[in-house]
């Protein structure tokens, strides 16, 4: 019998699940303290959805060039250098994937703490033992986990739009403003930086490409889900962002995390708010299991070529990859008891966006005959666009964030020193 792979529908819950986190929960607060036009605000988060898009298409075609899983390892490691492959994961076993595992399962903390549980991070750690071990003991199940907590999520944050664009503002004053200040707020050093924040919230768009393997028919249904996934998350990141400005004030909103809360409360009244809060925390269950599930495989496809890796490369006898799943969950659990980890987590953004810079750039190497979805050359006007915006929030974090960067930079340089290292003994291999 084959290997079970999942359909376009558990794909697209993998999409949704790792896309929509904490961050459209908590951005909104550090846009508006700049920026005060509704046009603006909006415009920003169609970018970010736009960006996505792009990079869906463009993943797509990668994905179907390379026919393995693995993601933004395989793309670097087989078009420019081994190197830059082994930096990718590197970066992404402790900040891409297992960094958020840990802020999703500490904001769960946070926001059930409303009830007047005095949570401990304890149950942050139990949280994702129970995740680990349900993504340990088949796909199939897997894959039923993760589209029960998806759905669960998407009906929670539509029951929050409805209700929100369903309501009438109970606040004397809200954030709406719609007239034509928006065009000069583009040109503000804060349109870039707050796109920084936008780009964080849309993160995951790519997040099936790293299962190719694992997916049915994945010329089709890769693309499917990374298209169905990135437009609905999109048209939710708009209209939810509408909502949270038309039911509080700037002043209320301004440089604060918790906007749904602080926007939900003049909805719903303090007893109500408490029930949003819980049904965020409850959707971050979906969040932990997709970044451990989809971490898991980025981390296994370079172990299966890196001697120090090594060891997490078996599969169990239902091909998950075990060890790798808890290597993740393991580091997710020891970030949670680092005081300054998300400290670490801001510092390494910096490099994210340059190696998902330079994954993207891979595209320019395939060539015009074996693309499936937009078969013409116009497809190279995608990734030119993606790389020109990605290098304008690179400029802004580099130059309003230069400790932060060359710290990153640094994570680099450790990088690639383990790299040369792992070569130096990949020949004990053969022995």
């Amino acid at each position: 019998m084959g290997k079970l792979k999942i359909g376009w529908k558990t794909a697209t819950a993998l999409v949704v699940s790792n896309m929509i986190g904490t961050g459209v929960f908590t951005s909104l607060g550090y846009q508006i303290g700049d920026l005060k036009n509704t046009y603006t605000i909006l415009l920003l988060w169609t970018i970010g959805g736009f960006l996505a898009l792009i990079g869906a298409f463009i993943y797509s075609e990668l994905a179907s060039k390379f026919k393995e899983s693995g993601g933004d390892y395989i793309y670097l490691s087989r078009t420019y250098h081994p190197v830059l492959g082994y930096l990718s994961s590197w970066v992404s076993l402790f900040v891409g994937f297992s960094a958020p595992i840990s802020l999703a399962a500490l904001a769960m903390l946070k926001y059930l703490n409303v009830f007047g549980l005095d949570l401990g991070k304890e149950y942050a750690v139990g949280i994702i033992l129970i995740v680990a071990l349900f993504q340990s003991y088949s796909l199939n199940l897997s894959s039923h986990f993760q589209n029960v907590f998806t759905i669960l999520k998407v009906v929670f944050i539509l029951l929050l739009i409805g209700l929100g664009i369903y309501f009438v503002p109970s606040i004397p004053q809200n954030s709406i403003l719609l007239d034509d200040s928006w065009t000069d707020e583009l040109l503000l050093p804060a349109f870039a930086t707050s796109l920084v924040y936008v780009t964080f919230a849309y993160t995951g768009w790519n997040s099936v490409s790293y299962i190719f393997s694992e997916i049915k028919n994945p010329k089709i249904n890769l693309p499917k889900a990374l298209f169905i996934g990135v437009v609905f998350v999109t048209i939710v990141y708009v209209l939810l962002n509408y909502v949270f400005i038309k039911h509080a004030s700037v002043e209320s909103l301004a440089y604060q995390e918790d906007v749904a809360n602080i926007a939900f409360a003049n909805v719903l009244g303090e007893n109500g708010v408490k029930w949003v809060s819980f049904f965020i925390a409850l959707q971050l269950v979906a969040t932990v299991s997709g970044y451990l599930w989809i971490g898991s495989r980025l981390t296994q496809a370079t172990a299966k070529e890196n001697k120090l890796w090594n060891f997490m490369a078996p599969e169990s006898k239902n091909g998950i990859p075990i060890r790798a799943i808890w290597v993740h969950a393991c580091i997710s659990i020891g970030l949670i008891f680092t005081v300054d980890f998300e400290v670490i987590f801001t510092y390494t953004s910096f490099v994210l966006q340059i190696l998902a810079t330079l994954a993207i750039s891979t595209a320019f190497f395939i060539k015009s005959k074996d693309l499936i979805i937009i078969r013409s050359k116009l497809f190279y006007v995608l990734p030119t666009v993606f790389l020109l915006f990605s290098l304008y929030i690179c400029y802004f974090v580099l130059q309003s964030k230069p400790k932060e960067s060359l710290f990153g930079l640094g994570i680099i340089l450790v990088g690639i020193i383990l790299f040369y290292f792992d070569q130096r003994i990949k020949p004990d291999k053969d022995k």
